[in-house]
Formats: structure tokens, sequence, C-alpha cells
């Protein structure tokens, strides 16, 4: 089990046990978690704008959690981290990883193939 901080958002998902979990209106549930190191500047800015990401592009469909290495050594070896901060998506499939502080956006939006965010207009009107 992971230690460390959890930030949950609740939704009703369904899934067959096969595909990904899908939430009552059809969008796409994801989850994410973000392995650190201690409690470095490094990793404050990784989790910082790992919420922020999460918030913008999958606000209300995510399950974000943070697990310090420190506190869960043996997540290293069980889920092949070779450096911290890093990123997995686990769900939606593939499984995909980011490693750094997370401040490059696009990149990370990129490779976690996570959606784009809503425009203005859609949120304003």
């Amino acid at each position: 089990m992971s230690s460390g901080n959890n930030a949950t958002a609740s939704v009703n998902g369904s899934t067959n046990g096969f595909g990904p979990v899908v939430v009552g209106d059809g969008e796409v549930f994801y989850e994410l978690t973000l392995y650190v190191s201690g409690a470095s500047d490094l990793a404050a800015r990784a989790i910082a704008n790992a919420r922020r990401l999460c918030e913008l592009h999958c606000e209300g469909r995510y399950h974000l959690s943070v697990v310090d290495i420190h506190e869960d050594p043996s997540s290293l070896l069980t889920n092949n981290l070779l450096a911290t901060p890093t990123l997995v998506k686990s769900q939606p499939a593939p499984a995909r990883r980011v490693v750094g502080d997370l401040s490059q956006s696009a990149k990370v939006i990129s490779t976690l193939d996570l959606p784009a965010a809503p425009s203005a207009s859609k949120v304003l009107g």
C-alpha cells in the first residue's frame, strides 16, 4: 500500500475490468501516482505541478497518489523506478511515465495523453 498524501477526485466510475474506468458522463477516469524523494523543493514543485495539471485537465476524473520513497522504499523496485520525482499514469492504459518536476506542462500532457483543458469559452458559456 502506498504511503504519503492522497489527492482524490470523487466520482462514480465503472469498468468491465478490461478497459478504462468511465465516469457517468462518459469521460475517462485517470489513475496517477507521483513518486517523490523526501520533502525537497523538487518534490514540492512536482506535487504542486501534478495537482495543478490534474485539476486543469482531469477535473473530477482522477485519483492522484503521492508516494515518498523514503517512507516506502520497496516502491522503487516494485515500480521499476530509476529517478524521482516520477509521475506514473496507470489508467487508462497504456501506462506512461514522466520524470522531473512536471514544469514543462505541454510535454507532460502529451506524454501522459491527458485531455486538453476546457477552453475559456466553454467554461464561461
